[in-house]
């Protein structure tokens, strides 16, 4: 006996921009840790209570810059339940139905699909406002580029419950590498996150 056979492809696209200018940062495509997002897949669809995109986290330790300028990038992390950013150093939620999420109208996940069509998005947004992450330079003038807040990475997280402390536990589903974007006080930055989900045939690239 034979059935149909249902070939999903996910891929995701992001943009980083200053949030009351416009100013496109920076743009960049994703890579997908398959084994995690298809078990959080299968968790939400079986109504587990956990698997769902909670967090956008940033990290800065997936490019380096030598002495000449010249940035060299490390490859994704997409292997294993273990995977993680190469040094993430802030993360925030954007599941807007959590209680812990203190801005859902600015950091959120939007489900976008019309009828007829065999993809889905999701546009996950979030927005690092002027006073976060605590810690940061005043102004996006660093000359350095190992700061903590001068992004050169970035994830989503999927929650996974808590442990026996109570700390949330998460799960690597998706992992950018980019050109470093610094974080300060004097500046509001906005991310947009799509990620798409859709058949094998009749691909529609982002």
């Amino acid at each position: 006996m034979s059935g149909d056979q249902q070939i999903l492809k996910m891929e995701g696209f992001l943009t980083i921009r200053d949030y009351n200018t416009g100013e496109v940062l920076q743009e960049a495509k994703n890579a997908i840790n398959y084994e995690n997002m298809s078990e959080a897949i299968a968790d939400t669809l079986s109504s587990r209570g956990y698997g769902e995109i909670y967090q956008m986290a940033f990290g800065n330790g997936g490019a380096s810059v030598d002495e000449t300028g010249v940035i060299t990038y490390l490859p994704p992390n997409t292997t294993g339940q273990n995977a993680a950013l190469y040094n993430q150093t802030y993360a925030k939620i954007v599941d807007d139905t959590s209680v812990f999420n203190l801005d859902p109208t600015r950091n959120k996940m939007t489900v976008f699909h019309t009828t007829g069509r065999v993809y889905t998005d999701i546009l996950v947004q979030c927005l690092l406002d002027y006073g976060e992450p605590a810690g940061q330079a005043a102004f996006d003038n660093s000359t350095q580029t190992d700061s903590n807040y001068i992004f050169d990475e970035l994830g989503l997280l999927a929650n996974y419950g808590t442990d026996a402390n109570g700390n949330i536990i998460t799960r690597l589903l998706t992992h950018v590498i980019f050109h470093p974007v610094q974080k300060s006080l004097n500046r509001q930055i906005q991310i947009d996150y799509t990620v798409r989900i859709q058949s094998l045939t009749n691909l529609v690239t982002i």
